[in-house]
């Protein structure tokens, strides 16, 4: 049995989708309401939290390998987790991390949690590996609002440049290290095929929407307000640390980890965007209809 937590998440979902069924899978998912997202799928699913260990101790019965997803900044979720796991005597653990951890001088909150997380685990006595993608594709889903309504992609330091990596090749890599032997003691840096900045981005979108897009750059405060109204404080001051960072140039190392892994190379930019170009399109009217609210 292969638990993956975060199941409704960008990745998760997507693990789930990839891993052979008859491994048997089983999903923890916070809300019972989720559980309708698997029904007649043969998938297990557990309702828990990693904040209460009776939950946690039922998703983890009996499962052999995890694919672990943490989110609260600064929480003790692993911690909770990995107890677990060694009680259960789960044999294999996948943890989702960050390609941050390998970047000389980041110090931020968020890198500090990722960083000792991954040593929980390295010291845990289970079997281990770690992935740690790059920015995620999918983060572009962000400026699908301003697109639609304005045709205006916004960004702070838009000519700097990031390998980011599509959330689904991160997924696939996922799957097949919790399906397949040879990957203990392993630490994977997932990249996209080429470094792209947010103006590169608002260009290709541009492109495939036949609709030329226009780029903003934000200033600092502009982006830290946008980020305070969605995270503590912590993270948003994490995330312009992570900006700068990305400005200096730490981010454009291209890895080829997801071909090495999969057998195919990573999908590009273009291929995630044109796959999701529903998200960014303009709301067309039909021809004499009403417009709501009229």
């Amino acid at each position: 049995m292969i638990l993956v937590t975060g199941a409704t998440g960008v990745v998760g979902r997507e693990v789930v989708r990839r891993l052979p069924s008859d491994l048997g899978v089983r999903v923890m998912v916070r809300d019972p309401g989720q559980a309708a997202e698997f029904a007649g799928s043969g998938v297990d699913v557990a309702v828990g939290d990693f904040g209460d260990a009776a939950s946690l101790a039922r998703a983890v019965d009996g499962v052999s390998a995890a694919f672990v997803v943490t989110v609260r900044i600064g929480a003790d979720d692993d911690v909770r987790f990995v107890r677990a796991a060694q009680r259960a005597g789960v044999e294999r653990v996948v943890k989702l991390s960050a390609a941050a951890v390998l970047d000389q001088g980041s110090v931020d909150l968020v890198t500090r949690w990722q960083r000792a997380n991954e040593e929980l685990l390295r010291v845990s006595g289970v079997e281990w590996t770690l992935l740690r993608p790059r920015a995620f594709m999918s983060n572009a889903l962000g400026w699908a609002s301003s697109v639609r309504g304005e045709g205006v992609v916004r960004a702070l330091y838009g000519e700097s440049a990031c390998a980011c990596v599509d959330p689904r090749d991160v997924a696939e890599v996922a799957a097949r290290v919790l399906a397949q032997p040879g990957h203990a003691g392993r630490a994977y840096t997932l990249t996209g095929p080429e470094a792209l900045t947010a103006a590169d981005q608002a260009r290709q979108l541009g492109q495939l929407l036949k609709a030329p897009l226009r780029f903003e750059e934000l200033t600092r405060g502009a982006a830290r307000a946008g980020w305070l109204r969605r995270y503590p404080a912590a993270v948003a001051e994490a995330l312009l640390e992570s900006a700068e960072r990305q400005r200096a140039g730490v981010k454009t190392q291209v890895e080829d980890t997801v071909r090495v892994v999969t057998g195919r190379p990573p999908g590009s930019f273009r291929e995630w965007a044109r796959d999701h170009l529903e998200a960014f399109a303009p709301v067309r009217q039909e021809p004499g209809s009403v417009p709501a609210g009229s």
